[in-house]
Order: C-alpha cells, then structure tokens, then sequence
C-alpha cells in the first residue's frame, strides 16, 4: 500500500495550479491577490509560467494561494 503525500502541491505542475487559479479566481481577481505585473498586463498562462519560474518569491505567492484555495 502506498502513502499519499500530505503536500498539496504533490504531483502539481505549475501549469496546472496557475490554471486552476485563472479557472476559480479570473485573471483580473488573480492580478489584485497577487500583484505582479504577468498577471495584470496582458496576461497569459504562457507568459506568467516564464515569469515565474524564474522568480521564486512570486512562484511562492502562486502556490501559497494554490495552497489556500485547495483547503478549502
């Protein structure tokens, strides 16, 4: 028998969570929780997903929200 992982982030790309994101909060909500300019100016999963692999800050405050969402 396996053991699930506690981790909701467990088995989530980052794809995948910031498209959950968009799908529950809109990109204009997404953009006021969290105020980066990818989410904001012209946004768009391509060009966030860029953005955020290579901030880690922001990539945190992306799955922090993923995070609280899903404990819902």
């Amino acid at each position: 028998m396996q053991q699930q992982s506690k981790d909701p982030l467990h088995g989530k790309t980052l794809e995948a969570i910031l498209n959950e994101l968009v799908t529950h909060f809109g990109w204009e909500q997404l953009g006021a929780r969290i105020r980066i300019n990818c989410f904001n100016d012209n946004p768009s999963i391509q060009s966030s997903l860029k953005f955020l692999r290579k901030t880690p800050w922001a990539r945190k405050k992306v799955e922090d929200l993923y995070i609280a969402y899903c404990a819902r």
